[in-house]
């Protein structure tokens, strides 16, 4: 199941649910202001960064600016602690499943989460018609 962590006045969030919504992908969808991530849930999502906090938290964000602590001098408890209490330190959206995460909307990236067949089905299309612009050149 794809989780979608939002916020209510994100447009990035806004547009990465309504493109589940248009491939009509299974989400459940959480506010992290309305209910914080819990810390097995910032866990998880870490889990699936390649480096760690440096992808979750939104350096722009007010919250980060006015931070008095350096985040790297905290305990993993700490930074847990401080990613719940303060959710708009975390870069949304967040889309994740099992195995993949993307922090952010991108267009391309958000592919992932279609189910293999269909990416399978749209390369072979790309496929064909490039083939077919190909042999219209060639005549």
């Amino acid at each position: 199941m794809i989780k979608l962590y939002v916020s209510p006045s994100c447009t990035s969030c806004r547009k990465a649910k309504a493109w589940l919504e248009e491939q009509n992908l299974e989400f459940e969808e959480k506010n992290i202001f309305h209910e914080p991530l819990s810390q097995e849930e910032i866990k998880n999502i870490l889990s699936l960064t390649e480096e760690g906090t440096e992808e979750i938290i939104s350096y722009r964000s007010q919250a980060y600016q006015s931070l008095d602590v350096d985040i790297e001098d905290l305990s993993m408890n700490q930074l847990l602690n401080l990613f719940k209490n303060q959710p708009s330190l975390i870069r949304r959206p967040i889309i994740m499943d099992d195995r993949r995460l993307q922090i952010g909307y991108n267009e391309e990236e958000i592919r992932c989460f279609l189910p293999r067949e269909v990416r399978e089905l749209e390369l072979a299309e790309i496929h064909r018609q490039l083939a077919n612009e190909e042999a219209v050149e060639i005549a």
